[in-house]
């Protein structure tokens, strides 16, 4: 018997190593191990170490890992957190012997993800040589300089190149997880998740990693009245001075204001809500394309088309045919 115990399902490895965050361990298992479809288990996830046993965290309590690399041979995701102990991918750029041969098992095609600064290992294997990539904010002045093949943007959440893909810390480890989620199952599912979890179901990868003011300055009005506003009547052509009459400011104040609080700029973020809006239409009804453009707000089928295909490499229809099978 094989490491994965459930044929049909989606198999992810989550490989750590010493040094781990206890939470970014969690992220994946929480993620991946409760997406469901008609009640059945949509991932098998399980976790690996280069060698099986205990595995220190950055806190006062081990890991026992029973699996080894083996793993990483029958996964179709792979998973790898930070780790605050260092190794040759954090002080010299060059992956460890050991780590690699583990990775060199990983199947062709196989997609690779990073949390926080496991994006360091994913750049000592070459995995990430000519593409987007991002990690912690604190650490880019390091990966800059042990990595410069590597087209680094460290202000965004996640960034997805092929089949590597990358986010910035902790929480943008949800936001990762979640859209590997939404793209290989849906909207709807990956919303379930979220909704369960208790975390927001989309934040775009473009957005800023950190955002000045988390919480708005006291007394300070807040722009969620507009947000909710903008969620009713998506269908309908919206500007920014309507967003920002909805919240009694001017143009200039709401957009610095919607900025601090959500992290985008209120255009990026109507456009993402759209699309989502358009993703649930195109997985959950039959409505026509031009249908679908109208009621996501994009006005025609063209428009839509457009910004799907910026957005997601592929075109309403082709989308539609992978969650249907028509």
């Amino acid at each position: 018997m094989g490491v994965f115990q459930h044929p049909g399902r989606h198999r992810v490895a989550v490989l750590v190593r010493h040094g781990l965050l206890p939470v970014e361990l969690g992220i994946p298992h929480r993620v991946f191990g409760t997406a469901k479809s008609s009640g059945e288990r949509l991932y098998e996830v399980v976790t690996c170490a280069v060698e099986p046993g205990e595995v220190r965290t950055d806190t006062d309590v081990t890991v026992n890992v029973p699996h080894g690399p083996e793993a990483l041979a029958e996964a179709d995701t792979v998973v790898v957190p930070s780790a605050h102990e260092s190794d040759e991918s954090w002080t010299s750029g060059r992956l460890p012997g050991a780590l690699a041969d583990a990775l060199a098992l990983m199947p062709v095609g196989a997609r690779i993800a990073s949390i926080c600064t496991g994006s360091f290992v994913l750049a000592a294997a070459g995995l990430l040589d000519g593409k987007r990539a991002t990690t912690h904010w604190d650490a880019a002045e390091r990966f800059r300089r042990l990595y410069p093949r590597v087209r680094l943007e460290p202000e965004v959440l996640y960034t997805e190149d092929g089949d590597v893909l990358t986010s910035a810390g902790v929480a943008s480890g949800f936001d990762l997880c979640l859209h590997m989620t939404r793209v290989d199952f849906g909207v709807a599912v990956a919303n379930r998740v979220a909704r369960r979890a208790v975390v927001p179901p989309h934040r775009d990868g473009g957005q800023a990693q950190f955002i000045e003011r988390l919480i708005p300055e006291p007394g300070a009005t807040s722009t969620g009245k507009a947000r909710v506003w903008a969620l009713e009547r998506l269908h309908e052509p919206l500007t920014l001075r309507q967003l920002a009459d909805c919240e009694a400011m001017s143009v200039r104040t709401f957009t610095r204001r919607f900025r601090e609080e959500v992290g985008t700029s209120p255009q990026r973020w109507l456009l993402s809500r759209r699309l989502e809006r358009a993703r649930h239409l195109l997985e959950r009804s039959d409505e026509s394309i031009d249908r679908v453009a109208a009621d996501a707000g994009f006005g025609s089928a063209s428009s839509l088309r457009l910004h799907f295909q910026a957005a997601l490499g592929v075109s309403p229809s082709a989308y539609r045919r992978t969650f249907t099978g028509g």
